[in-house]
């Protein structure tokens, strides 16, 4: 085994391909999470006892420590997209990753990675953005080698964002988006992981990555190419910014009444904030060049998971696969 590895967030999205690439390396990697039970899988990537889901809360001193205790190097991919009782986005984001850099230097761990956004600013009108770049900041201040990841929207297999809005198809004729011409740079979770892995192995320095996909597409258009992946025809309705943010404070409405039982996580006014922002590569840090990292573009890997969003699901791709076959 080359060393330990703690992932933050190592159950999520992200951190389970990160998890997997690092014991792949060999290293013995604790996946730090809330709910170890639920992240029993993690435990497939690797050899009888070389990757480990442990309970941590990165809201606590003692947690996180005890996470870190003997680590090499240490990955925080924790990140919300919706406050929710006490992970409020200063709790998780600035206060939780300035924890881990802290700790992770009192417990003399030699690298750090934290993942951050593309969109990071400070001085941002949205406190998701505005709390990725005080978290950044708070890492540095302890870590100043950590190298920090600003991927733009990510997808694959178990992403939120393709999986979403194929769901939303199939109910009904209509598919309500906000800010239709907000243009992204969506990029394969497991080149981000690849990102993060060279930062735990130390193979490039540290500084700013700022990771976007091989191609620019609006949201408008990014829901045409789903579409046309899983073979359905909606209308694509671009919801004007006050109708959207009317529709947000009702559902916040519905949380508050309900105390919180039902959660607000289908569309929030930080969240409109976001989404009338470009989130692609500014050119301004580095990037996937120099990583010796080629990203994979969406249309290689939509159809791998969105087939079963087809009317016919698994026949639909094998249909795919015969006609490929005959060309």
């Amino acid at each position: 085994m080359s060393g330990l590895v703690t992932i933050f967030g190592g159950s999520g999205f992200l951190g389970r391909y990160i998890a997997r690439r690092m014991a792949q390396q060999g290293w013995r990697v604790r996946v730090a999470t809330r709910r170890p039970n639920d992240a029993m899988f993690v435990r497939t990537y690797g050899v009888v006892g070389q990757v480990e889901p442990i309970f941590c809360n990165i809201r606590d001193d003692a947690s996180v420590q005890a996470a870190l205790t003997g680590a090499t190097a240490v990955v925080n991919c924790v990140g919300i997209l919706a406050e929710k009782g006490k992970n409020g986005f200063d709790a998780v984001q600035v206060d939780g990753a300035e924890r881990v850099a802290r700790l992770a230097k009192e417990n003399g761990v030699a690298r750090m990675v934290q993942v951050s956004a593309i969109g990071a600013d400070e001085e941002s009108d949205s406190d998701y953005s505005r709390t990725k770049a005080e978290g950044e900041a708070a890492v540095l201040a302890h870590m100043p080698d950590a190298m920090i990841l600003r991927p733009s929207i990510l997808f694959g297999a178990e992403d939120e964002f393709f999986n979403r809005f194929a769901t939303m198809t199939k109910f009904g004729p209509v598919l309500p988006m906000v800010g239709a011409s907000t243009r992204f740079q969506p990029v394969y979770v497991d080149d981000v992981a690849a990102a993060a892995e060279q930062g735990v192995l130390g193979t490039a320095p540290g500084g700013v990555y700022e990771l976007g996909g091989p191609d620019v597409s609006t949201f408008r258009e990014l829901m045409q190419e789903m579409l046309g992946v899983i073979h359905r025809r909606r209308i694509l309705l671009n919801l004007p910014v006050p109708i959207a943010r009317l529709m947000a404070f009702g559902l916040n409405v519905v949380q508050f009444v309900s105390f919180g039982l039902i959660h607000n996580n289908t569309l929030t006014g930080d969240q409109i904030t976001n989404l009338q922002k470009d989130n692609v590569v500014s050119g301004d840090h580095k990037g996937f060049d120099d990583l010796g990292i080629t990203p994979v573009a969406t249309e290689a890997v939509l159809p791998d998971y969105l087939w079963r969003f087809r009317p016919s699901g698994q026949y639909d791709a094998i249909k795919d696969s015969a006609k490929n076959l005959r060309v």
